[in-house]
């Protein structure tokens, strides 16, 4: 790297220079002697290539509309229009009991609407395979809707096991 290269040091390590500047270039040679002398700490940040989505709130909700995408794509019939209500009841009422359980005032309800999390992503699983047996070519999408739901139910059904043992 040549010396005319700037780099810009983030701002954990801006709040320990001595000069109280909020903004901070400095040259490679500068930044190694600082660095090298103590005086600076350096925090590398790598962003994963596809973010994963921790807060369970967006979670569900994402998945609520991964449900009403793939249920659009299912083609109407006497069969299906059935199982296209009941999965889209199911896989958007995810995220809004968990809004619920969020919001809850006591223990027990919060326990009660995580326990409908539970049922619903179960729901939403069962749908899945009976709209794959209506319409077999819809398997490859229907599978990473269930392998999504199988998570979300992994977890609420953790969440609600740890709140009745406590």
């Amino acid at each position: 790297m040549t010396n005319d290269k700037r780099i810009k040091i983030n701002d954990e390590a801006q709040m320990t220079n001595d000069e109280g500047m909020t903004k901070v270039e400095a040259t490679r040679a500068a930044f190694d002697e600082l660095f090298w002398n103590g005086r600076i700490t350096a925090v590398v940040r790598e962003e994963p290539e596809k973010a994963r989505v921790y807060d369970l709130e967006e979670r569900s909700a994402r998945f609520g509309e991964a449900v009403i995408d793939f249920a659009k794509s299912i083609p109407q019939d006497a069969v299906t229009n059935r199982i296209i209500s009941q999965l889209v009841g199911a896989g958007t009422s995810v995220g809004a009991n968990y809004v619920e359980a969020d919001d809850a005032v006591s223990k027990k309800e919060f326990l009660k609407s995580i326990g409908t999390c539970r049922k619903e992503t179960r729901e939403v699983k069962h749908f899945l395979r009976m709209a794959v047996r209506a319409v077999p070519e819809l398997k490859p999408n229907a599978r990473k809707l269930w392998l999504e739901a199988r998570e979300l139910h992994l977890i609420f059904s953790k969440i609600w096991r740890s709140g009745k043992n406590e």
